[in-house]
């Protein structure tokens, strides 16, 4: 949230409005004197980091009535106030356009009593309402994640990673309870995120005589070698009857029908704390940007927007169509219509649920399929590789294939380090970091001959490629093959997952999100200790090669003055300029700087280059330190957007390659040498695509091994203004009005939240 607030105050500062906060939500608004405050630039220093809202959130009974928005009303027009930017739940929302709906007789009861003349009610005859979501269940729809989510499942995968150790270490069967009394969202990502054996959620409640079925599942894992279970529980569970199915029940259930050793854990409310995740922080930038064009879009005519989340893409959607359909899952699943529920919950919910049934409620088909799938990591190690390898596996084995692991990039491919690999090789591998499988950076076309003799001895029927740009240009490598050596005519999908995020044909690499908290976090203490110090800028060099997206990601997540990065050109005039920014900064109450430096972002303006520059022209004003970050980018266990990306990003790759295996097969043997059957599975704007290898050299700069155009750098102008400079903001891509539902109704006034006007 406090991502959001800051990013609103300060654009809404650049474009020359009055930026007021309201303490304490609602009741701030209906008590008004000290809790509507004139917000500064500075006001809002130092508050990325921090986790809840600085300015306070509450439930207000008050606001409900009509009273209450009277008084709330008076405190708006006394201030000339006519924008309100709030940022809460749909309880919080749902009050605020009641209230917006209300305005105009809300003001001709003011002036009729004598609390505000004609002419203040004329200079407020309007009121502009723009919603962002803040909330940790992520359970309003129309929007794939709400400000807080992120965040949370950092939180709860933190405790399932350390409850994993304690529960293998004494073969135990671990219940957690996480929230989410309406929505499930929670429990499904953690229970695919940490590879659990069982969730129960409140938008489909297991089958009657589940609790057969849970046995038999557990025993069956066991039985598999398996040394723990894991069940995750939301808090809201139930049977299909209605009845509540706790922890402790489940507990009791598989400790007298099995005799394991269980324990349970409820996380209750540290799910609610600590530092936020850079997405999450990034979300709120963006959400508070949007929101601030929004407002000065709005007219008397537009309804009241939620701005939103779909896939990459920041869209505004009118807010009763959105509460609408929330209520809707809510009347859906009290009406027993689970798929309904499901479908409701959005694209990405039901995504989520059919990606968790595949890996986790249906067994291996009895008949094989007699098809060999080898799987290859290639490039630098970023965690969450090995939860797609994971993935892959597992629902290839549903699929009836025999899934093959190759060791050590194409090289070993090569050279013939190939096993099978089966369902048990597999367990724990989400939370792990690194490469399992071993990756080298080597490419094919010095190894062609031996790779499609090896692949002929194995009888590899296709493969699935996990890397970083390294994959994707020995998947270019295997396809020009193809004229050459036949057995190269297989299926082929490349998954990117490199930390650069710089692979053709995908906005999001596997392992970016998990580097991008890593630097986040270091940014942060670093920052706390030039706060401590004072009067001192930090050099940091970020990883990425050529590609700037980790330094312009954690610019924005880190809140720095700078990122300089190879795609947006810069000269000694820009470092002048950011220089004599840093000067200015110092004298403010913010006595302190961050500078990011992309490792190649320039050949001859290098970090300590720049360190230089910086000493000797802040001598007197400020003192600089310099960090390169290094190789800790690449390791760590990853976050659950990587486990959760990788899982799904493995899942779909081989389905796809179940399909194209069918299509290339004639006369008793698999041909492809389509364009479209060597493919690189990405993340466009808001769905998961298949393009072709071929299609996709026009789009690359092979001299820097980075994409052409890159969606991210239209938020660099968002992250400079933000750290105030004066410059002009492209809104020419700004969201224009969606829409979810065509039925729209009003709905009583609710909740608690945080409020900017």
């Amino acid at each position: 949230m406090n991502a959001a607030v800051r990013a609103t105050v300060r654009v809404g500062i650049y474009t020359g409005a009055k930026v007021y906060f309201v303490h304490e939500g609602y009741q701030g608004l209906v008590d008004g004197g000290d809790n509507i405050k004139l917000a500064t630039w500075e006001s809002v220093s130092m508050m990325l980091q921090l986790g809840g809202t600085v300015i306070g959130s509450a439930r207000c009974m008050d606001f409900r009535a009509r009273e209450g928005r009277m008084k709330a009303a008076l405190n708006l027009v006394k201030l000339g106030i006519t924008n309100l930017c709030v940022i809460g739940g749909d309880g919080s929302l749902t009050g605020a356009n009641q209230f917006r709906k209300e305005w105009a007789t809300l003001l001709v009861d003011l002036v009729k009593a004598g609390k505000i003349t004609d002419d203040e009610a004329r200079k407020s005859c309007h009121l502009n309402i723009v919603g962002m979501v803040g909330s940790i269940d992520n359970d309003f729809c129309g929007t794939d994640m709400t400000i807080g989510t992120d965040s949370a499942l950092h939180r709860i995968i933190e405790v399932v990673d350390a409850i994993t150790t304690t529960a293998q270490s004494h073969q135990r069967t671990f219940i957690l309870e996480v929230m989410g009394r309406h929505c499930g969202y929670l429990a499904l990502v953690t229970a695919l995120a940490c590879g659990a054996d069982w969730v129960f959620i409140p938008e489909m409640p297991p089958d009657d005589g589940w609790e057969g079925h849970l046995c038999r599942r557990l025993a069956d894992q066991r039985a598999r070698g398996s040394r723990l279970n894991v069940i995750i529980v939301a808090e809201g569970a139930m049977d299909r009857a209605g009845n509540p199915i706790s922890s402790e029940d489940i507990k009791k259930l598989v400790e007298k029908n099995l005799g394991f050793d269980t324990r349970t854990t409820v996380l209750g409310h540290v799910q609610r704390g600590g530092t936020p995740s850079a997405f999450d922080r990034i979300l709120g930038s963006r959400m508070g940007v949007e929101a601030v064009m929004a407002l000065l879009e709005a007219t008397p005519e537009t309804p009241a927007c939620v701005v939103s989340l779909s896939g990459n893409q920041a869209v505004r959607l009118p807010l009763m169509e959105c509460v609408q359909v929330t209520k809707d899952v809510t009347t859906a699943m009290a009406e027993k219509r689970w798929e309904d529920a499901i479908k409701l919950r959005g694209k990405s919910f039901e995504n989520n649920w059919n990606t968790y049934k595949m890996l986790a409620h249906i067994n291996p088909p009895d008949t094989k399929s007699n098809i060999n799938v080898a799987i290859v990591n290639i490039g630098a190690p970023c965690a969450g590789m090995n939860a797609a390898v994971r993935s892959a596996v597992r629902i290839g084995i549903i699929q009836g294939h025999n899934m093959l692991a190759v060791h050590d990039g194409f090289e070993g491919l090569a050279q013939g380090k190939i096993e099978p690999i089966t369902w048990t090789g597999v367990s724990g591998w989400t939370g792990k970091g690194g490469s399992e499988l071993g990756t080298k950076r080597v490419l094919p076309s010095e190894y062609i001959e031996e790779i499609s003799l090896t692949i002929a001895k194995f009888n590899i029927h296709s493969l699935v490629i996990i890397g970083g740009f390294e994959a994707y240009m020995g998947g270019l490598e295997l396809v020009q093959g193809r004229d050459k050596y036949e057995e190269l005519c297989i299926p082929m999908v490349v998954i990117p997952a490199t930390v650069s995020n710089n692979v053709p044909g995908s906005d999001f690499s596997i392992g970016a999100d998990t580097a991008l908290n890593t630097i986040t976090s270091t940014c942060d203490r670093i920052k706390q200790s030039a706060a401590g110090t004072k009067r001192r800028v930090f050099i940091i060099e970020t990883a990425g090669g050529y590609c700037g997206y980790l330094a312009t990601m954690a610019g924005l997540a880190a809140g720095a003055d700078a990122a300089y990065i190879y795609e947006d050109k810069f000269g000694i005039r820009d470092l002048e300029m950011n220089v004599e920014h840093l000067v200015q900064k110092m004298k403010t109450d913010v006595k302190r700087g961050l500078i990011l430096r992309n490792e190649n972002c320039n050949a001859n303006y290098t970090t300590d280059f720049i360190f230089a520059l910086y000493s000797e022209e802040g001598k007197g004003i400020f003192d600089c330190r310099k960090n390169v970050l290094g190789h800790m980018q690449q390791g760590g266990t990853p976050t659950p957007f990587d486990r959760n990306f990788g899982t799904k990003m493995g899942s779909k790759a081989v389905l796809w390659i179940t399909e194209k295996l069918k299509e290339v097969y004639r006369h008793g043997r698999i041909f492809a040498n389509t364009p479209d059957s060597a493919c690189v599975l990405g993340m466009k704007k808001r769905a998961l695509t298949f393009q072709p290898l071929a299609e996709l050299k026009e789009q690359t700069d092979f001299v820097h091994r980075i994409p052409k155009t890159s969606w991210w750098l239209k938020l660099r102008p968002i992250m400079k203004i933000l750290a105030k400079y004066n410059i002009s903001l492209d809104t020419s891509e700004h969201a224009h009005m969606e829409h979810v539902i065509k039925k729209r109704v009003s709905m009583p006034a609710g909740g608690g939240g945080s409020f900017i006007c």
